[in-house]
């Protein structure tokens, strides 16, 4: 629950599959709520079925509200980048299409440098290149209702799209283990 005097900030990750990139951020002290959604796109207020199509530009992605006195937006990227696999251009994982597209939707100039900054870094440790993009935030469009926290609701279904993926292995060969 947030109080009056709270601060509250906002951070838009794309990591392919929002179902997925939920759960992740959903555990971190200092992360108020993620909500997944679609953002990036040219189509106002697109459904799910029309950004699996492809043709919206928008991107699957979540939106997290964070007390940045708690947790700052470096080490919500270094979550973020822990969990894709930045070397893959509108692809993740199982999901292939510009919908699943990686991408930072930085809301502030302070979060476009700390996303710059941290890209370069891993730039020099991850072979084959970063191709995530670093781009303005837009308009963001909350996912359907049994979108929201569908790891929670459907866990046994969750854990079968997200194991048979292939997730887990692409991550630990990139990034080893925990």
């Amino acid at each position: 629950m947030e109080s009056a005097t709270q601060k509250v900030e906002t951070a838009i990750f794309a990591g392919g599959c929002f179902w997925c990139m939920e759960p992740v951020f959903d555990k971190m002290d200092g992360v108020l709520s993620v909500m997944p959604g679609y953002t990036g796109g040219e189509v106002p207020d697109p459904s799910y079925v029309e950004v699996c199509e492809g043709e919206t530009g928008h991107a699957e992605a979540v939106l997290i509200r964070f007390d940045p006195t708690l947790v700052s937006f470096r080490e919500l990227i270094d979550v973020f980048w822990r969990n894709i696999d930045p070397t893959t251009k509108n692809r993740q994982f199982c999901d292939f299409g510009t919908q699943y597209r990686t991408a930072v939707f930085y809301t502030s100039d302070e979060q476009r440098s700390v996303a710059e900054q941290s890209k370069r870094e891993l730039e020099e440790k991850v072979p084959g290149g970063i191709v995530t993009e670093i781009v303005p935030a837009g308009a963001f469009y909350p996912a359907e209702e049994y979108h929201q926290q569908y790891y929670k609701k459907n866990p046994e279904r969750y854990k079968m799209y997200h194991d048979g993926c292939g997730r887990n292995w692409r991550l630990k060969e990139l990034w080893g283990q925990k």
